[in-house]
């Protein structure tokens, strides 16, 4: 540290001008003596002293700070990298997993692996914290839950699939809305579940099922006819048939019409068995991975978001 003085001297001289004459001029009676006042107080003769202080800066210390923080900066740089990385894999590896029904044990296993990756690197720690990420539309890409596999099995229904599996969460109501979508030859429909949930935790949220509601269906106004179906095994050639449907596409756009206009079907689910868990392990923008009260795992992606187009 360093000290400035600055000293200021202000010197006081009285010029006196002497008289040629001899004869000093008299004062008129009306005028006083004038008193000269001294500049500064007694025993002062100088302006205050003031102190400015400089910081002198250690080069060594300097580089070491910034070091230090370029180096949190590529670990940070280096570690959204990678969780990108992994989430693109997670997402490459559930293609044609038809949401794991179809998966292999070993992609089971790999799925497994990338989602414990995922797990440890969630950006946001307390989801129940984080409402505005949760808020939205999540499909549903990946399950481990068996109770799904009957659904989601092909063949059950000729001529029908699912076409989607979602769930909507509104934050500002604390509601969640899951939904089946059908899709047929004829028509598509959905089924879904409207509930309550309440935070538990910083990850944890409580379910409590109040109605279920089947849609209206909604009719084509075009049929169209596969080449042939798959129907407990065997496949069945449409191909005679196909004249017979000509009529049909006519009668079911009238139909149509008439259905599409009904209220959709609405009835209650009481009991104990309307109430679930959900464990919300990894949540950013596009991604949600949550494991149920069974142990199962579901892997959704946000409505939106690029990874449902990979």
């Amino acid at each position: 540290m360093a000290t400035v003085q600055f000293f200021n001297k202000f010197p006081c001289k009285t010029r006196i001008q002497t008289s040629t004459n001899s004869k000093s001029i008299p004062k008129p009676p009306s005028m006083t003596t004038l008193t000269r006042r001294p500049l500064f107080p007694p025993g002062e003769s100088t302006l205050p002293r003031a102190d400015f202080r400089v910081r002198v800066i250690d080069p060594e210390e300097t580089s070491d700070e910034l070091g230090s923080a370029l180096l949190l900066a590529e670990e940070a740089i280096e570690s959204v990298e990678e969780t990108e990385s992994l989430k693109r894999s997670l997402v490459d590896s559930l293609y044609g997993t038809d949401r794991g029904l179809s998966a292999s044990s070993e992609t089971r296993a790999e799925i497994g692996d990338l989602i414990t990756q995922l797990e440890s690197k969630n950006p946001t720690p307390a989801p129940t914290e984080a409402l505005f990420l949760l808020n939205g539309k999540w499909i549903l890409s990946y399950t481990s839950f068996i109770g799904l596999f009957p659904l989601l099995s092909r063949g059950i229904v000729p001529l029908v699939k699912v076409d989607e599996i979602s769930q909507t969460i509104d934050s500002d109501n604390f509601t969640v809305e899951n939904s089946v979508l059908f899709a047929g030859p004829l028509a598509t429909t959905s089924i879904s579940t409207n509930a309550k949930f309440e935070i538990r935790s910083p990850k944890r949220v409580q379910i409590k099922f109040e109605e279920g509601v089947i849609g209206t269906p909604q009719l084509t106004d075009s049929i169209e006819i596969p080449e042939y179906v798959e129907f407990l095994g065997q496949k069945i050639d449409l191909a005679p048939v196909r004249g017979l449907l000509t009529s049909v596409q006519d009668t079911a756009s009238s139909v149509a019409r008439t259905i599409s206009s009904q209220p959709p079907l609405k009835f209650s689910l009481p009991g104990d068995n309307a109430q679930s868990w959900l464990l919300t392990t990894y949540l950013d923008k596009d991604i949600r991975i949550s494991r149920g009260d069974g142990g199962s795992v579901f892997v959704l992606i946000k409505e939106g978001s690029p990874l449902l187009n990979p």
